[in-house]
């Protein structure tokens, strides 16, 4: 499921973004540490965008669309776990029938193409904003900051 939705992001150029919401990051972690981390993924790229976009009305826009990417990941993020959280109550049932798994699994789709589409519409919001020459400097330089929010660190730039 996280790799789905990684592939997703990482093939809209979201590198930074999509290691920010990667779940290895938050496992165990409390709310401080997990926003902590959410804060200094758009502190990252709020610095990347000011350097980049040379219109400062435009940098101002486009770093809003990044906290609304930002928030919508996080939103994304927190409703898995609680769908996850209903999947492993429902697991110590066992009288639960399968169409009760599936009904949850479900809306757990439905809730990640949801999220997906939002993101990837905001995505073309902010591409709409910067020239071509800024967008290749921005994911190019996204690319490099990658592996420090994926996994372990390791130089697989794809997430997978």
């Amino acid at each position: 499921m996280n790799r789905l939705v990684n592939g997703l992001l990482v093939a809209m150029g979201m590198l930074v973004l999509v290691g920010c919401s990667s779940h290895h990051h938050h496992h165990g972690m409390g709310a401080g540490k997990s926003d902590a981390y959410w804060q200094k993924g758009q502190q990252d790229m709020e610095g990347l965008v000011n350097r980049t976009v040379q219109d400062p009305n435009k940098a101002k826009e486009v770093n809003a669309l990044v906290g609304e990417i930002i928030n919508e990941l996080k939103a994304g993020r927190e409703q898995a776990r609680a769908y996850h959280r209903q999947l492993y109550t429902l697991n110590t049932s066992y009288t639960a029938a399968p169409d009760e798994f599936s009904k949850i699994l479900n809306e757990a789709t439905i809730q990640r193409t949801q999220s997906s589409a939002k993101v990837l519409s905001l995505r073309f919001k902010m591409k709409e904003l910067m020239t071509v020459d800024e967008w290749k400097a921005m994911t190019d330089k996204m690319l490099s900051y990658s592996s420090r929010y994926q996994h372990g660190g390791g130089g697989d730039k794809t997430g997978y």
